[in-house]
């Protein structure tokens, strides 16, 4: 998390633990076997001091790991494993995918070693901001610039320190324990939502669990209608910069979609990083929840608009925005939930130039990255300015010599004034 190489990307322990499942697909470590519920649970990776792991072992490795003191570094074999023609693990590309750990600069610079992460961290949103402004035209910059003002902090229910003696934590616990023995991505999803719900509400869901755990309808609408519930009644999550809201439900309204995904992923990028994760839970358990092929959720309503009508408030509350263009930007978040918490490559390059320059002395507003305008010599200015308005005139002669519409005798009298004006232009149009 203090590594600035990747810049200002988010990095929860959760997509560490992504990380690490997905290094254990791979087979570079395994968990010790254990059976949850009397089944033979999958290999998941667990954030727990209670969970145990080895890393594996490669043919002939015995025979060194003597010479060693038998201790097994996975460096060491990882390009053996890595190289095989036959791995192939979707959970990994999906990793990448969600993660976009993409380098802010060049590995052999090392940022943090100069800069403050205040530095840099200003940097970033100073950055953002700029490049948001450039996809939407926004008619007051007051809440934009107060970033204070601009992103709530949501409280989130205190934990006791001893978790292992309190019951809330065991509830959790059981529910993830559960989740992790059936497999399923819905159930998964809703799980890691329930840990921004209140302990009570955790509490009445483990008590009413149902008798038979097989009943797996009965727990994902209890699940659907608890987290449902808390997110009905709590502070919309995008509740800043309503302005932004219009915007990007303006350029969706016109088709603009990939001016809209970029503004959008600027605009997630502005959330502190607390909020963002939550709204990050959230809204992949309603895109999994949506789809047509899971669990219905209400018998006379498709998913996806169940999904839209339960959670739209718990996003964005814009009394400026119709709730047209509401459901708009709602299903649109929905159906690019794995693509609206990257950070756009254009930004990525922007903040790179600009911290280079900072760290070499340079002046970091000498090449902004925007292309507003283009800065070029006087003498080029010149040039192109005597060949643009030559090419005009020139236009400008052809539609008078060409206009049907003009008598003889005003077409003589717009021919002559203009010889009079620029003869060398006409000359070069007309000849000798």
């Amino acid at each position: 998390m203090q590594n600035k190489y990747f810049g200002d990307v988010d990095i929860p322990r959760a997509k560490v633990v992504r990380v690490c499942q997905a290094l254990m697909d791979y087979k570079v470590f395994e968990a010790v076997p254990t059976k949850v519920f009397g089944k033979d649970k999958k290999p998941t990776f667990e954030d727990s001091s209670c969970s145990l792991y080895r890393f594996t072992t490669t043919p002939n490795q015995d025979s060194q790991l003597g010479k060693e003191n038998k201790v097994c570094s996975p460096s060491r074999y990882a390009d053996t494993l890595f190289k095989s023609s036959d791995i192939r693990s979707t959970s990994l590309e999906a990793l990448w995918e969600n993660l976009s750990l993409k380098p802010a600069d060049s590995p052999r610079v090392n940022i943090s070693a100069t800069l403050s992460p205040q530095v840099i961290n200003e940097v970033w949103q100073e950055e953002t901001i700029g490049r948001l402004l450039q996809l939407i035209d926004l008619p007051l910059l007051d809440s934009l610039l107060k970033r204070q003002e601009m992103i709530p902090k949501v409280s989130q229910p205190k934990r006791q320190l001893d978790l292992v003696n309190n019951r809330n934590y065991l509830d959790r616990g059981i529910l993830k324990a559960y989740s992790d023995s059936q497999e399923d991505e819905w159930l998964s999803s809703a799980i890691d939502c329930l840990e921004y719900l209140p302990d009570q509400m955790v509490v009445d869901i483990s008590r009413n669990f149902p008798e038979q755990p097989d009943r797996i309808d009965l727990v994902k609408e209890l699940l659907f209608d608890a987290i449902s519930k808390y997110y009905s009644s709590r502070e919309p999550l995008l509740n800043h910069l309503s302005d932004v809201h219009n915007g990007i439900a303006e350029l969706l309204v016109n088709g603009k979609t990939e001016i809209a995904l970029e503004a959008t992923q600027l605009f997630l990028k502005l959330l502190d990083s607390q909020n963002r994760e939550e709204f990050r839970r959230l809204l992949y358990f309603m895109a999994v929840a949506a789809h047509p092929s899971e669990f219905k959720l209400q018998q006379e309503s498709d998913n996806r608009m169940v999904v839209k009508r339960m959670f739209s408030k718990a996003i964005v509350h814009n009394k400026n925005l119709s709730k047209g263009k509401t459901d708009l930007l709602v299903l649109f978040l929905m159906d690019h939930q794995r693509d609206v918490f990257k950070i756009p490559g254009t930004l990525h390059k922007i903040v790179s130039i600009k911290l280079m320059d900072i760290q070499k002395g340079r002046d970091p507003n000498r090449d902004a990255g925007y292309i507003y305008c283009q800065r070029i010599d006087r003498s080029d200015y010149s040039d192109h300015t005597r060949k643009t308005t030559k090419d005009e005139l020139l236009n400008l002669l052809k539609n008078i010599d060409e206009d049907s519409k003009l008598s003889t005798k005003e077409k003589k009298k717009l021919l002559g004034q203009f010889y009079k004006c620029h003869p060398d232009v006409f000359i070069e149009y007309f000849g000798d």
